[in-house]
């Protein structure tokens, strides 16, 4: 069932935090960022590493002051995810991250000091191949941007990115990736609208404090797939109030759902009625949970009746159909056996673990 996506994305320039390439024809990268503090490497260590089980290509990490920074030198040799530093006011700890390894800054090149001080980060950025994402929010406007709009604008959002690539363009230095980030879906949507028309650089899509899991994903869901819909979008990452491990999944949700990315489990589930012949809700529940750490891409259907559970059974890698007492497992869209309801769990997680084996096998992979 993992058709080609029809969606046509823009054409844009490529970039590589550390293995990974943002823009041109790479996929969509998915990302997130730590919540520890910083100074705590074994928590932050810990965090990005249960980032990295869930699928996190890229994880940005807040290096507020030097100290934190010496602790980034900690961290950086202790896991292998591409990381982004996200900086801002002291040029210095730009100095000392790259330095010691990172592979992106998030810093926008206005709000570090004086010129000088931008030209020796970027020089440096430069020399060791490390991109810079200009990270524009509606909330923190410059004051002299907010006085002449009188509120953020998509207009706002736009001078205020393409102020900072002008710094950038002016140390000739090429290698950014941009963002215009609002909690305001419209406002968000409008501003990357505009700024596609007037750069080619690779975008960072986020609709920035979108709330909590619930409601930050229903935001965050509609403004990116927007935006993806239309073809914008090189990297995304989903603001939530929430465990950041939940921003990578439902990131990949958003990526799959538009068949822009196939990572991880495609659960095809009904909504229960009662028509079930078994709990669906805990049973989906309870799969979602042990299911996570699978990466490989895979359609598993569970019906709780034949009405429709045949149909989706067929079409799935792995399906279930409901029937009392005893429902009919499929695979690969031929019937394979009848399972006791209460065993439907642990059967599909088995069957699940040794397709994924089966492939890894096929591939010549341990």
């Amino acid at each position: 069932m993992h058709s080609e996506s029809p969606i046509q994305r823009r054409k844009t320039r490529q970039i590589h935090i550390g293995k990974v390439a943002v823009g041109g024809d790479a996929p969509i990268s998915v990302q997130s960022m730590t919540n520890t503090e910083t100074r705590d490497v074994a928590a932050t260590v810990a965090q990005i590493r249960r980032l990295e089980a869930v699928g996190a290509d890229i994880v940005r990490v807040s290096v507020p002051s030097m100290d934190a920074a010496a602790a980034f030198k900690a961290i950086r040799a202790e896991v292998q995810t591409p990381l982004v530093a996200d900086i801002h006011f002291d040029h210095r700890i730009a100095l000392q991250v790259m330095a010691d390894g990172v592979d992106g800054l998030r810093i926008n090149p206005g709000n570090i000091g004086a010129m000088d001080k931008t030209r020796l980060v970027v020089q440096m950025a430069k020399d060791r191949g490390i991109p810079i994402r200009i990270g524009v929010n509606a909330g923190s406007l410059e004051k002299d941007i907010q006085e002449k709009y009188g509120e953020p604008t998509a207009e706002a959002l736009v001078e205020s990115a393409l102020r900072h690539v002008a710094i950038l363009d002016e140390l000739n230095f090429h290698d950014v990736k941009i963002s215009v980030k609002a909690s305001d879906v419209f406002l968000a949507v409008d501003a990357y609208r505009l700024l596609s028309q007037q750069v080619d650089y690779p975008l960072h899509l986020g609709i920035t404090e979108a709330g909590g899991l619930r409601s930050g994903t229903v935001k965050s869901a509609i403004g990116l797939g927007i935006l993806l819909l239309s073809g914008i979008g090189d990297t995304i990452r989903v603001s939530l109030a929430a465990d950041p491990a939940e921003e990578i999944k439902v990131g990949f949700d958003i990526l799959k759902s538009l068949h822009l990315r196939q990572k991880g489990i495609n659960l095809i589930a009904c909504p229960s009625c009662s028509r079930q012949e078994f709990d669906v809700i805990s049973t989906v529940n309870t799969l979602e949970a042990r299911l996570e750490d699978i990466l490989e891409p895979m359609d598993i259907s569970v019906i709780g009746c034949v009405v429709n559970g045949i149909g989706e059974a067929k079409e799935a890698d792995i399906g279930l159909t409901g029937g009392d007492k005893r429902s009919i497992l499929y695979y690969r869209g031929q019937q394979v056996d009848r399972v006791e309801n209460q065993d439907i769990v642990d059967i599909l997680e088995k069957r699940v673990r040794a397709e994924v084996a089966a492939r890894r096998a096929a591939r010549g992979e341990s």
